[in-house]
């Protein structure tokens, strides 16, 4: 697999990701919008360790999948506690927290 390959496949996961935080309704499609953001950031961290032949790379994008997870976990608790609350994962509901 060359790196233009693996970049054109950051792009497009990139693309979606954008696109899935801008026109979600749902908190639960952001949270999944921002995973796929996340993930297209550690495939391009993973493509240039490749392309320079660096394991740097891989290791910032270990350090940074368990900050992924950490976020992951954060938010999906808040996202219980506004379930809890308001019976609802709309945006709407989201002034309920105080945000």
């Amino acid at each position: 697999m060359t790196i233009d390959s693996l970049l054109l496949l950051n792009c497009q996961i990139l693309i979606i990701s954008i696109c899935g935080i801008l026109m979600a309704s749902h908190i639960i499609r952001i949270l999944i919008s921002l995973e796929l953001l996340l993930v297209s950031i550690c495939l391009n961290f993973v493509a240039f360790s490749l392309y320079h032949n660096d394991i740097c790379g891989q290791a910032i994008v270990l350090l940074l999948l368990s900050v992924v997870g950490a976020e992951s976990a954060i938010g999906l608790a808040i996202l219980l506690l506004l379930y809890w609350h308001e019976d609802d994962t709309h945006l709407s509901g989201i002034n309920v927290l105080g945000l």
